[in-house]
């Protein structure tokens, strides 16, 4: 059983920046796919970022592109989402997702970002 522990949410101004962080119990390069999703109350759960730790190869969803940037730190096991240009539509609870190779999917907390005036 995987572990994933996210943190660095928080509240922030439109135009501001955040850094989210989620460590892995296991090492993230015996991970197929690392990502982020996001919720709002009422709606689906949105995939926002992923990436290969392996190939380091990185996608993200068209409403994030160019704002965030996704990364990973492999001897700490962690996966990073870098924020910048927050708009309040981008006010979600945050969560990380890693698949296996066997296409198990395991899934953090999540952590409550907040863009606000």
């Amino acid at each position: 059983q995987v572990q994933l522990v996210e943190s660095g949410g928080g509240l922030v101004q439109p135009g501001g920046s955040l850094r989210l962080s989620c460590a892995a119990s296991e090492r993230i390069l015996s991970f197929l796919t690392m990502g982020w999703y996001r919720q709002t109350p009422g709606k689906e759960r949105e995939w926002v970022a992923a990436i290969c730790p392996n190939s380091g190869t990185t996608d993200y969803a068209d409403s994030v592109k160019g704002r965030f940037t996704i990364s990973t730190d492999n001897p700490k096991n962690t996966v990073y989402l870098q924020m910048n240009s927050l708009r309040l539509e981008d006010t979600a609870v945050y969560y990380c997702s890693i698949r296996t190779w066997s296409r198990l999917d395991y899934w953090g907390q999540g952590t409550q970002v907040t863009v606000s005036s």
